[in-house]
């Protein structure tokens, strides 16, 4: 209970007046019998007149973690997500798997089911309160966070969000996790002092300044010098600048399964997806912030004199098992490692060459897009992914001319170089943790943080059932977030199929009628599932309808409709 007479609140309150003095505007929350005293805090601030985060319901765990990773995607803020004790917390596990591997941080906590029985406010009532206990329910996500606490006490409030949000922005980025028994929360706290500065910062690092002046010799002198980016290059600074030394160094960069973008794809010298031809030719390779930089059984190992990586950990060291070489790392915040690198390359002489690879980078550059274009506009068999990557790519492209900001969250769903893209917040891609069910919340994490932006989810039809797509549609709906979630519907697991047939493209699966354990056949009637939270929604089944389609759902999206198209696709 608050007594604002004498300065104190419920522990469940000041949980929400600290983030907000730590700069978290939204609390993604799906509340259980652990809530009362958080939701008693929040009735009670509210009455009192105090400035909180926004407290939103989120009726779905996978969906309430999904927003929170989008929401930091396009603002670079981390935000909060709060779930009902064990079982909630197992809900949000895929979301804190994907949130470590793509460096995403957001303080995450839940309650803990009641310790006593009886006896001290706040103990256990209903068989749930027993039936939700675990020895060790933070092993539901230990290995996903980079530090958990359970809080014992009231008073550690403030101290423990400091340190929680101090190490999730710090170098590599990413959740953290803290544990709110029930009892705990429903103690008073002293006020005065929620509201105060962080006393923890961050730690930021900086690439070692030896690495760099070594990794900018090594370019400086490449014949052949090659990056292959995965994870963006950084902010908007960065990706100009890290645009223009490609260009006036004539260095190629592949997008290899990239989940952001680094370089426009219509740069000069991107030379598209596959690095596999310049890997086999290059004698510098850059691995930019990449957790698989190439497929070791399809690619030719490099045979370079010198391999380059950089990112926030240049090494993965969360992962067992990663051997990529790596004779240089320079290791820090690709917002700092790119100036850096470009920097010291800057007071460096040019080699003679330059001009000449540039050219040909240019024209490669130019053949690949033309290839992908023409591959595109094949419909004699019906829509395919790339048909529908290029047809989203013209319509965005229409808005950014006039000055809209657009960002494309593809989960299976359309695919990089078919579809354009020339900034640094236009394109995600499912993280690699392959946590599914991912890009319809992000997107609406992306749009509620911007709403002014033009921000659109393509799936498969198996990761649009993933993301729990009624609750996704009731949260869009509530908070009147425009989205635009594209289907494109194959009937099947796409990617599990390529699997079987990458590992046995003789086998019997291969050659079968019907693959097993992929089909999703008879696919449901997924506008009538949008339908339902009164979204803009149509199927798409001709591709001379397609545009029209984007367009009219684009509008719909621009008066803060939620729209969904089902486009039928041929299988990859």
């Amino acid at each position: 209970m608050t007594h604002h007479g004498t300065g104190r609140m419920t522990a469940g309150g000041a949980i929400f007046t600290r983030l907000k003095a730590l700069g978290v505007d939204v609390v993604f929350a799906n509340s259980g019998t652990d809530f009362p005293p958080i939701i008693e805090g929040l009735a009670e601030a509210a009455a009192a007149g105090v400035d909180l985060p926004a407290a939103l319901v989120i009726p779905h765990e996978h969906a309430a973690m999904g927003m929170a990773h989008g929401y930091f995607l396009v603002t670079g803020r981390p935000q909060a997500v709060m779930l009902h004790t064990n079982v909630g917390l197992s809900n949000g596990a895929t979301g804190a798997i994907n949130a470590a591997c793509e460096h995403i941080p957001m303080i995450l906590m839940s309650g803990r089911t009641p310790v006593t029985e009886a006896g001290r406010f706040g103990a256990r009532t209903v068989p749930i309160a027993w039936g939700q206990e675990m020895r060790d329910q933070t092993a539901l996500v230990r290995e996903a966070v980079k530090w958990d606490y359970e809080l014992r006490y009231p008073e550690q409030i403030a101290p423990l969000l400091d340190r929680a949000s101090a190490i999730a922005m710090s170098t590599p980025k990413g959740p953290v996790y803290l544990s709110l028994p029930r009892e705990v929360l429903c103690e008073p706290v002293a006020a005065e002092d929620l509201a105060a500065p962080a006393s923890i910062a961050p730690v930021r690092v900086a690439p070692d300044p030896a690495a760099v002046a070594a990794a900018a010799e090594a370019l400086a002198g490449a014949r052949a010098p090659l990056v292959i980016a995965q994870r963006g290059a950084g902010d908007a600074e960065s990706f100009a600048a890290f645009a223009a030394w490609a260009e006036e160094w004539g260095i190629a960069v592949s997008s290899w399964w990239a989940t952001h973008l680094a370089i426009p794809t219509d740069h000069p010298c991107h030379v598209g997806a596959d690095p596999g031809p310049w890997l086999a030719e290059a004698d510098v390779v850059v691995i930019l912030d990449a957790l698989a930089p190439w497929w070791p059984d399809i690619h030719p190992v490099p045979a370079a004199e010198t391999v380059v990586t950089m990112g926030p950990d240049p090494v993965f060291s969360r992962f067992p098992v990663r051997g990529f070489r790596s004779d240089i790392a320079l290791r820090g915040e690709n917002a700092d490692t790119i100036p850096a690198l470009i920097a010291a390359m800057d007071r460096l002489p040019r080699p003679s060459g330059v001009a000449a690879r540039r050219a040909r980078l240019a024209a490669a550059s130019a053949a690949e897009r033309a290839k992908l274009e023409a591959a595109a506009a094949d419909t004699s068999r019906g829509m395919t992914k790339a048909f529908v990557s290029a047809a989203l790519g013209r319509a965005l492209e229409a808005r950014e001319v006039a000055g809209q900001a657009t960002s494309v969250f593809s989960e299976l769903g359309t695919k990089l170089g078919f579809l354009s893209r020339r900034a640094p917040l236009s394109w995600f891609q499912e993280p690699h943790s392959g946590g599914l069910g991912w890009s319809f919340p992000a997107a609406m994490g992306a749009k509620l943080a911007d709403p002014a932006r033009t921000v659109v989810a393509t799936m498969g039809d198996g990761s649009y059932m993933f993301a729990n797509p009624t609750a996704c549609h009731q949260v869009a709906e509530a908070l009147g977030l425009g989205v635009v979630v594209i289907i494109l519907n194959n009937e099947e697991w796409g990617a599990v199929r390529a699997s079987v047939v990458g590992l046995y493209p003789n086998g019997a699966a291969a050659r079968a009628n019907q693959m097993p354990l992929t089909a999703l056949k008879p696919t449901p009637d997924f506008v009538r599932t949008a339908e339902a939270s009164r979204a803009f929604a149509r199927r798409v089944t001709d591709p001379a309808d397609l545009a029209a389609a984007l367009e009219a759902a684009l509008e719909a999206a621009d008066t803060g409709r939620q729209a969904l198209l089902d486009v039928a696709v041929l299988p990859d």
